[in-house]
């Protein structure tokens, strides 16, 4: 029990049917009188029913999977020139990480909106992209300073993106137990965080429209994003950060994919995070816990569904390899790498 641990600043409002009012509420809060909302044009009609009554000066709405850095750029001469002293951001995962790009250099507070189980909301993390490359990188100014979770909000996500954004969020859970800074109190609110989302996330791939599996998933998303700022970005991330960047594969789906295998490599050189793991999913092994979880939801299972190329395999091996946390439990090499990836691709089940 030898650790430092720090949690982070945050305000989290949870609020079922209720988003417009908390998000007045914590706009006020930041004194802001001239707000620049981050938000897909898929959510404009969302977006606008949120902020009726708000002092918005600009609606910005190039929101690209992964951040590009020009399109990270663009936004902030956008948040300049209106002036902007505070941002909404209303979205899942690509709509935050914008935000976060903005306030990176700007340091101007985000008030965060999830609309799916991303989890970026909840962590100091921010990503940009260049070219093939994707840079991650922890910075307290983009840690939102509040963050609105309407269950609500999440009943109209279609079921495929559900299912692979709750697993996404799943993956910050299990990184979590083995990340580089990762301590006893990031393995409870991640074991917690593993017990809500494989209670909810079922619930929502069974019915789409009942708010109490939403609320239990969305529980588990932000506990497991809390645990996955505090314990740092492990192998599982490294690897989906890469991949993403190289090929723009979907960030949710990759990482659904992604994380059995990832699994399946530590759980046999990490037996306390494996018991844990185990228990939150009430199975016998670790394994055997996510593959069932899985096999309810009906997860993602190969990369090259969503259009990672065969040759990316080798391609990909040297830059994970260069990102890969020198404390993951199983020592990550040349071959046991290539075969995680190709089992990925080929959509293996795990053993």
């Amino acid at each position: 029990m030898r650790f430092a641990h720090e949690t982070l600043p945050q305000r989290v409002v949870f609020a079922p049917h209720e988003a417009a009012r908390a998000i007045g509420d914590e706009v006020a809060r930041l004194g802001a009188a001239r707000i620049m909302v981050v938000a897909a044009p898929s959510s404009a009609p969302l977006t606008d029913a949120l902020t009726d009554g708000l002092p918005v000066a600009h609606v910005h709405d190039e929101v690209v999977m992964h951040v590009p850095v020009e399109v990270a750029e663009r936004a902030r001469e956008a948040a300049e020139k209106c002036s902007a002293d505070a941002l909404v951001s209303i979205g899942g995962g690509s709509a935050t990480g914008l935000a976060k790009a903005v306030a990176l250099t700007t340091g101007l507070p985000i008030v965060a909106v999830p609309t799916t189980y991303a989890g970026s909301e909840a962590t100091n993390v921010w990503g940009l992209t260049r070219g093939t490359t994707k840079t991650t990188g922890v910075d307290a100014r983009v840690l939102p300073r509040a963050v609105v979770y309407d269950a609500s909000l999440m009943l109209t996500l279609p079921a495929e993106l559900a299912v692979a954004s709750g697993l996404n969020a799943l993956a910050h859970g299990i990184d979590a137990m083995w990340g580089p800074r990762a301590d006893a109190i990031d393995r409870v609110l991640a074991g917690e965080a593993i017990r809500g989302l494989g209670q909810g996330l079922p619930e929502v791939k069974a019915d789409l429209g009942r708010l109490e599996g939403a609320e239990q998933t969305l529980y588990g998303a932000y506990l497991a994003a809390v645990a996955f700022a505090s314990a740092g970005s492990g192998l599982h991330h490294k690897i989906c950060h890469v991949l993403g960047g190289m090929f723009d594969l979907p960030h949710a789906q990759t990482h659904a994919v992604v994380l059995p295998h990832v699994l399946a490599l530590n759980a046999a050189n990490a037996p306390e995070a494996e018991r844990r793991i185990a228990e939150a999913f009430g199975s016998p092994s670790a394994i055997e816990g996510l593959a069932a979880l899985r096999a309810r939801v009906d997860a993602p299972s190969a990369l090259k569904d969503y259009g990672m190329p065969e040759d990316g395999i080798a391609e990909a091996v040297e830059p994970i390899l260069a990102a890969a946390p020198a404390n993951n439990p199983t020592p990550v090499t040349p071959d046991n790498l290539t075969a995680l990836l190709r089992a990925a691709w080929e959509g293996d089940v795990p053993r």
